[in-house]
């Protein structure tokens, strides 16, 4: 489809030691999704980011970027277009100061003095850290750091952001608002991408479509109303049903109360059981 930005194809790779890390991976990124690879430590959904991003090339398949093989393609070509954010946001950040850092892409692609501060200031507004500017990486709180690597990406007008496990190591507030801030990119600024978590309960909210990794291949995938459906597939891959839908589906299957769909989130799931109840009354 003219819509697809970034194919993966039948991708395997596996380690020096012979251990698969993934086994026939294919799924098309279209352009302004939000998408989610959902797993446990350990199915692969790091390795998958790598690969799109074409940190990692000596893999079987192919990785199709607005139709050309990622290999085909320099880093340069590859990063006017997409870019990865690690887990670890000390692994990104380098420059003494938050604005050097995040002008560090725009210099080396070439733009001037003048449009390098307006990418930069653009993209620290975006992620809510402008004033910032002349502070030390080192003494922005974590969450502020993780921001930080996504402006220094939005500086460069990266088109797909790849995220590994953006809400690791943030509380329930930070996570919450991490995940508010990629939904507006994703909304208002049209930017698609494609986020690695095992945060079960966050996804429902926030993502379009979701695949589910376990030992390296794609077990299930589809929007989340779709794939939360089968808790014993999610059990199978070491993954959970989110709270909601856990508690729901207990109620529809061993307490025998009649619910038309399982919900995700908690006013679906106010709405579903106030339904429940009043057709009870009738």
């Amino acid at each position: 489809m003219d819509d697809v930005m970034l194919s993966v194809k039948n991708i395997s790779y596996k380690y020096a030691d012979g251990t698969h890390a993934l086994s026939g991976i294919s799924l098309d990124v279209r352009k302004g999704e939000f998408i989610g690879l959902l797993g446990a430590n350990g199915s692969g959904k790091t390795t998958l980011l790598r690969v799109m991003d074409g940190l990692m090339r000596n893999f079987e398949g192919s990785v199709l970027l607005d139709g050309i093989d990622i290999k085909d393609l320099s880093p340069k070509q590859i990063y006017k277009k997409i870019g990865l954010v690690f887990q670890n946001p000390d692994d990104q950040l380098f420059a003494p100061t938050l604005f050097e850092d995040v002008a560090f892409g725009p210099l080396n692609m070439g733009f001037n003095s003048k449009e390098v501060e307006q990418r930069v200031r653009a993209a620290l507004e975006e992620v809510e850290l402008t004033g910032l500017e002349r502070k030390s990486v080192h003494n922005l709180s974590f969450g502020q750091r993780k921001r930080a690597c996504i402006a220094g990406l939005l500086a460069m007008g990266h088109e797909i952001l790849l995220l590994d496990e953006p809400t690791a190591g943030l509380d329930p507030m930070g996570e919450y608002k991490m995940m508010k801030l990629l939904r507006r990119l994703n909304q208002e600024n049209g930017v698609t991408i494609v986020m690695a978590t095992h945060s079960v309960d966050l996804v429902p909210v926030f993502l379009d479509r979701l695949y589910i990794l376990g030992k390296g291949r794609i077990t299930r995938g589809g929007i989340p109303e779709e794939v939360f459906n089968a808790p014993g597939d999610m059990a199978d891959v070491k993954l959970r049903l989110p709270q909601i839908a856990e508690l729901i589906y207990k109620l529809k299957h061993e307490d025998k109360i009649h619910f038309d769909r399982i919900p995700l989130t908690v006013g679906e799931a106010r709405r579903e059981i106030l339904k429940t109840m009043q057709k009870e009354r009738r």
